[in-house]
């Protein structure tokens, strides 16, 4: 077997491929020793709050466990499960009113949302995916679980995005960015799939109101590739899929490679 060694430029390119947006210069910096959420000078309280937080996610995590012990048991306890996540919510927004710049929690209420209506949550009148547990709902309940949600993690991000390239974050941080971007492309890539056959409802007010279909893929493989760059690789791998464009230009850069190297390259 054939094997060619690339140099860095050509490192570079393949990167390029899998991130359209992908400069070198611009990688996230991880950086351990830092505090876990930069908007926060008291660690104590910051203990205090994400702990607080947790203690709302074991409750989610429980409320998973008994859903799916009762579906196993081909029992239905679909209602208990929602308004359990309901409270969840309720409880996250308490706590993002009492300390409204701890981005964790906008992430997590943002997820849990997504779990009670689905990433179709800004289409009117389409059929609920299957992870979502309200099977049922109206167009102002849908739209103003839209509008919290991505509200949040809109928020989310810009409370924790550093102000230069080249500026540090600790791992807290990246995972929440990671979890944020990923979450809000994961809306942006269904809604690009099922605006063609259905009705676009966006909240009032909201940017996404006036956006075509190929914006919303752009912008959904824009924020898979800023979640893949922050750690999440099934978002990096996403950020291609999603993107026309990048697609294209892919298979150009690909085929290229192949007549510079010849057969024996494979990307």
């Amino acid at each position: 077997m054939a094997y060619v060694s690339l140099s860095t430029r050509d490192l570079n390119v393949l990167e390029k491929i899998q991130d359209p947006e992908y400069d070198p210069a611009r990688m996230v910096q991880v950086d351990t020793s830092l505090p876990k959420d930069p908007n926060f000078k008291d660690q104590a309280l910051y203990e205090k709050v994400a702990q607080l937080e947790r203690e709302i996610i074991l409750s989610i995590q429980q409320l998973e466990v008994a859903n799916a012990k009762s579906e196993a048991q081909g029992a239905t306890g679909a209602e208990e499960t929602i308004q359990g996540y309901r409270n969840c919510v309720s409880q996250l927004g308490g706590l993002i009113q009492e300390y409204p710049e701890y981005a964790s929690a906008r992430n997590n209420r943002a997820q849990a949302i997504r779990r009670l209506v689905g990433d179709s949550m800004l289409i009117s009148g389409s059929q609920q995916l299957p992870q979502a547990l309200i099977r049922d709902i109206d167009d102002a309940g849908r739209l103003q679980m839209a509008e919290t949600a991505l509200s949040d993690l809109d928020r989310a991000i810009s409370l924790l995005t550093p102000t230069t390239p080249q500026t540090k974050v600790s791992q807290n941080v990246a995972r929440t960015l990671s979890n944020a971007h990923t979450q809000r492309a994961a809306i942006y890539h269904m809604t690009s799939k099922l605006m063609e056959s259905n009705t676009l409802a966006v909240p009032q007010g909201r940017r996404e109101g006036s956006w075509s279909k190929l914006d919303f893929e752009e912008n959904a493989s824009r924020d898979f590739a800023m979640g893949g760059r922050y750690g999440n690789e099934i978002a990096k791998a996403l950020a291609v899929s999603t993107n026309p464009t990048a697609k294209l230009c892919g298979q150009m850069v690909r085929e290229a490679l192949k007549k510079e190297y010849g057969p024996a390259y494979s990307a």
